[in-house]
C-alpha cells in the first residue's frame, strides 16, 4: 500500500465522517423543531404567566408598598430622613437605592437559619416580611431619588429605553386571558374581603367595647364595584418625591 492508498482511504473517511456529520446536524435539527413546535404553545404560555405575576407584583404591590411608606412621612424624623435623600447628588443616591436589600439581607440568612432548622412556616414569613419591607423601602426610596437619578446619563438613557418597552410589553400582558383572571381574581377578592369586614364589624365593636367601656365607630367605607378599574402603574418622568408633576 503506497501513499496514494492511504490518502485515497484517508479522503474516503473524512466524506463519510462530514456526510455523517451533515446528517446527524440535520437530525438534531429536525428534532429540535420538532420539540419547539411541540413546547412552543406550553412554554409561551408559562412565559406569559411569570409576565403577569410581575405585572401584577408592580402594580399590585410597588406603588401600593410606596404609599404606604409615603404615610410616614407626617412623622418629622421620617420626613427629614426623606428630604435628604432627596437632596443626594446623582451616584449617593444610587447607592443609597442599594441599601434597604443591604439592611435586609440578615433577615433572610436568619430565614435561611431556620429553615434548615425545620421551622419552615417562621422562616417562610419572615423571608416574605423582609421582602415586602425591602420592595418598599426600594420603592420609596427611588421615587425620592429619580431626579438624581435621571441626572446620570447612563441612567437617563437605560431608564428612557427599558418604560417604553415595557410599557408595550405590559400592554400585551394586560390583554391575554392571564391578566384579565387575575383582575377578576382581585376583585372578586376585595368584595370577599369587603363582605366579611362588613359581617365583622358589629363583633369587633362590641367586644372593643367590652374591653375598653367605650363605643368604636367605624366609617363608611366604599363598596368595591366590579367595575372599578384601576389605572396601569407605571413610574414616569413626571413623577417627584412629593408625587406632584415636576415643572
Amino acid at each position: 500500500m503506497d501513499a496514494n492508498d492511504i490518502t485515497q482511504i484517508l479522503k474516503r473517511v473524512f466524506a463519510a465522517l462530514a456526510r455523517g456529520a451533515v446528517i446527524a446536524l440535520w437530525a438534531v435539527r429536525e428534532i429540535a423543531r420538532t420539540a419547539w413546535q411541540i413546547a412552543r404553545g406550553p412554554l409561551i404560555t408559562a412565559l406569559n404567566i411569570v409576565a403577569a405575576l410581575i405585572v401584577l407584583f408592580e402594580e399590585w404591590g410597588w406603588r401600593p408598598l410606596s404609599q404606604l411608606i409615603a404615610r410616614l412621612a407626617k412623622y418629622a424624623p421620617i420626613a427629614a430622613l426623606e428630604r435628604w435623600i432627596a437632596g443626594l447628588p446623582p451616584y449617593p443616591a444610587l447607592l443609597v437605592i442599594a441599601l434597604p436589600t443591604t439592611l435586609l439581607l440578615p433577615l433572610k440568612f436568619v430565614a435561611v437559619w431556620l429553615l434548615a432548622n425545620g421551622y419552615f412556616a417562621t422562616a417562610t414569613a419572615l423571608f416574605f416580611a423582609a421582602k415586602i419591607a425591602s420592595t418598599a423601602l426600594i420603592a420609596r426610596v427611588f421615587i425620592l431619588t429619580k431626579p438624581a437619578l435621571m441626572r446620570i446619563a447612563w441612567f437617563a438613557r437605560a431608564y428612557d429605553w427599558f418604560v417604553p418597552w415595557k410599557d408595550a410589553l405590559f400592554a400585551q400582558i394586560r390583554s391575554s386571558w392571564v391578566w384579565r383572571y387575575g383582575r377578576m381574581l382581585k376583585t372578586r377578592i376585595k368584595l370577599r374581603i369587603h363582605q366579611a369586614w362588613v359581617r365583622m364589624r358589629p363583633r369587633v365593636a362590641q367586644a372593643w367595647q367590652r374591653w375598653t367601656g367605650r363605643e368604636l365607630h367605624f366609617g363608611s367605607p366604599a363598596t368595591p364595584s366590579r367595575a372599578t378599574h384601576e389605572e396601569p402603574v407605571s413610574f414616569k418622568p413626571t413623577d417627584s418625591p412629593t408625587g406632584k408633576p415636576e415643572p
